[in-house]
């Protein structure tokens, strides 16, 4: 069995996470992800068939006076508590800046 060290655990984990939330950059899947422009967005905003979910850093989003009106607010890293409970037949618009 491999032993690893509590230090390592967690930096790995740190890497892991880092990887993962790395400028809130694409998709992997980009052929089902698309960037759009603010242009749009404020054309959805209002339709109820459009969510939009600002996943910012807690410290930027706190520190920020802008944010658009009717999105929802969730922790990037909790993503993995709230994920599941996206509507599966809206459109998402996940903005981080």
């Amino acid at each position: 069995m491999l032993k690893v060290s509590r230090g390592t655990a967690v930096f790995a984990w740190l890497i892991f996470l880092a990887v993962l939330l790395a400028g809130c950059g694409p998709s992997p899947r980009q052929s089902e992800a698309q960037r759009v422009d603010k242009d749009t967005v404020k054309g959805w905003l209002g339709d109820p068939a459009v969510m939009i979910i600002d996943v910012r850093a807690t410290g930027d989003w706190e520190g920020s006076d802008k944010k658009i009106q009717g999105a929802v607010r969730q922790d990037p890293n909790q993503a993995g508590s709230w994920a599941q409970d996206v509507p599966q037949d809206k459109k998402l618009v996940l903005y981080c800046a």
